[in-house]
């Protein structure tokens, strides 16, 4: 994949990655949250991090699915990566369709996000809009839940007008 990019990437351990970046994004299996950030907590510190890990119970164990239930995936990853500034982003709908459509023309498929930085939030939304999509402010970590796997936000291939409907959100 590197060798694709031409130059545009490079390979490199977690720790390089985590120290080289201003903005983070972590897309990995839930499970796998809870060690990473016991292990890159300290480098993430202070970091935008966009996070689009979803918890999956037969994939990720039914304790960290549950957690998530209970408390909501915004709270629950900023538990567990500690110090990151955290913005949920790119977490709805499955990769393929965001390649697809990213830059489609107007109206442009619709990305929730949500976070309590609100410098965090800025960023990631100048950033969903440079992947060419339309960024949708949700609100804080704790209103991700309405775009976490099974709720209403979640796996809507729609505009901004459309998912702030869905949502009941101010147009």
């Amino acid at each position: 994949m590197v060798a694709e990019l031409d130059g545009l990437a490079r390979a490199s351990t977690v720790e390089e990655a985590v120290a080289f970046g201003d903005v983070l994004f972590i897309a990995v299996p839930y499970g796998a949250v809870p060690q990473i950030g016991k292990d890159y907590s300290a480098g993430m510190k202070g970091k935008i991090m966009l996070d689009a890990c979803n918890a999956v119970a037969p994939r990720d164990g039914n304790a960290i699915a549950d957690e998530v239930e209970q408390e909501g995936i915004g709270v629950v990853s900023q538990k567990y990566l500690p110090g990151a500034r955290l913005v949920r982003a790119f977490n709805t709908l499955n990769y393929k369709i965001f390649a697809s459509e990213a830059n489609r023309p107007d109206p442009k498929l619709a990305v929730p996000i949500a976070g309590d930085d609100p410098e965090a939030v800025k960023a990631a939304a100048a950033l969903v809009r440079d992947a060419g999509f339309d960024p949708v402010v949700v609100g804080k970590l704790a209103d991700a839940a309405r775009f976490q796997r099974g709720a209403p936000g979640y796996g809507q291939n729609v505009t901004a007008a459309e998912l702030k409907q869905k949502l009941s959100l101010t147009p």
